[in-house]
């Protein structure tokens, strides 16, 4: 069942509805202390963060992912300046960000030095490159989940995309999902010089309440499921039977570039390339989505054993995302949970990816009363864990995991605000703008 609508606009129905419109005013008040405009000029762009339940690590080898949003994010209110000027504030980072959009932004050359004003000339950059004509900034403010940067929930992406609508909104530019999904791509690898795929910008550009949004790396198309039990709930205004537990780890360091996830991406490639070469396709590009299943199975006693297990984590999760759609589908939370779990599972074993304190949150999380299925919320490194949990033992589930983890590593979870150690979350919606005459509840 296809989901109604493209990207952009009012989003769909959930009851969890977000920003709420505390969080808005706060926002436009902000804006008005910066610009000295009226608040009924400020618009908003609101970006909510994203999880991946399954298809984790296999967005760059063109695999197929799949993802939602949650209904917490990034929010980036603003007005048009007068002229081509950029000016900022952040309210988790101390300064002020000012250029010009017909300022030539030239790629970041050492990736140790991205920052927050990063992004937003990222975001010129890749408008620029794209051949848009940017002749008026933005004046201002912008602020996420205190707490929740650097967590795996693609908190940079949704800044990026933030930065990108803002732009595109004050220069009158009309600019669809597809390819605004692209264009944060050329942030993230061109300007940043990151390796990140589109799993980020695709479920913060697609998702939608309901649905579970299918992305298919290699050709860059989205489908969507719908959750076939949601019409038959008894539950009021038709509320998701599940809630999303995100259990933070205390670890927020920035990985430098040829570690962790570079590096994996790099064996991926090279197990992609040593199956091609064995089974006579070297004209094909390297990525694992080019290597037939079938030849797989045939060849991958030619892998060293690292690469191996990259390309036995990717096929594998192939398989699971593919059972994931069906379980999901039929409204089989169980099975979907299950299948999440053992994502988890093979991230650990056969990517080899998470520190010892992530691992450690992981195994909480599959321990914790009426968790269905849990794994990492990234790459490992750091940050949070997510779990899929039954609505009604939420709580129950939060307060036990926050108490386990805290035995397992006080001194991280010293670090943490009490209000932040577990949070319990609901699916969101897509990224939009929000005009100043918009109404989000009816």
């Amino acid at each position: 069942m296809v989901a109604p609508g493209g990207g952009g606009g009012g989003g769909g129905g959930g009851p969890a509805r977000w920003p709420s419109e505390e969080e808005l005013d706060i926002v436009r008040k902000k804006v008005v202390e910066i610009s000295g405009r009226d608040e009924r000029e400020v618009r908003v762009a609101a970006c909510p963060y994203r999880i991946c339940p399954l298809g984790a690590h296999i967005d760059h080898q063109g695999g197929i992912v799949t993802a939602m949003t949650i209904n917490y994010g990034v929010l980036l209110g603003f007005v048009p300046s007068n002229d081509s000027e950029v000016l900022l504030r952040s309210g988790q980072f101390e300064g002020v960000i000012r250029f010009r959009v017909d300022d030539l932004q030239k790629p970041i050359d050492n990736p140790e030095n991205i920052n927050w004003e990063s992004y937003a000339r990222g975001a010129v950059y890749a408008l620029q490159n794209s051949g848009y004509d940017l002749r008026k900034g933005i004046i201002g403010y912008i602020s996420g989940v205190k707490g929740l940067d650097s967590s795996g929930l693609s908190s940079s992406a949704a800044a990026g995309i933030a930065y990108l609508l803002s732009l595109e909104n004050v220069n009158d530019l009309v600019v669809s999902s597809v390819d605004n999904i692209q264009l944060d791509k050329s942030i993230e690898n061109k300007y940043l010089g990151l390796e990140n795929g589109i799993l980020d910008p695709s479920a913060i550009l697609l998702s939608r309440y309901g649905y579970l949004t299918f992305m298919d790396c290699k050709t860059a198309s989205p489908s969507y499921v719908y959750f076939s039990e949601l019409s038959k709930s008894q539950q009021p205004q038709g509320h998701l039977p599940f809630k999303i537990l995100l259990a933070f780890s205390g670890l927020q360091h920035n990985l430098p570039k040829k570690r962790g996830y570079n590096t994996r991406v790099f064996e991926c490639k090279e197990a992609a390339r040593a199956l091609l070469h064995a089974s006579g396709c070297e004209e094909a590009s390297n990525i694992l989505r080019n290597v037939d299943s079938v030849v797989y199975e045939a060849q991958k006693c030619v892998l060293e054993e690292n690469l191996s297990r990259r390309a036995e984590h990717y096929f594998s999760e192939m398989k699971r995302v593919a059972k994931g759609r069906d379980a999901w589908a039929r409204g089989n939370l169980q099975e979907l949970g299950q299948l999440i779990s053992a994502s988890g599972r093979s991230s650990i074993l056969n990517y080899e990816c998470g520190s010892k304190e992530m691992i450690q949150l992981y195994e909480i999380l599959l321990k914790a009363p009426g968790v269905l299925g849990a794994r990492f919320s990234g790459a490992g490194f750091r940050g949070c864990c997510l779990a899929i949990v039954e609505s009604d033992r939420a709580e129950e589930a939060a307060a036990y995991v926050a108490d386990e983890y805290e035995k397992a590593q006080p001194e991280l979870v010293s670090r943490i605000p009490a209000d932040r150690r577990v949070l319990v979350c609901e699916p969101g919606d897509s990224a939009r703008v929000i005009l100043p005459d918009d109404r989000l509840h009816s």
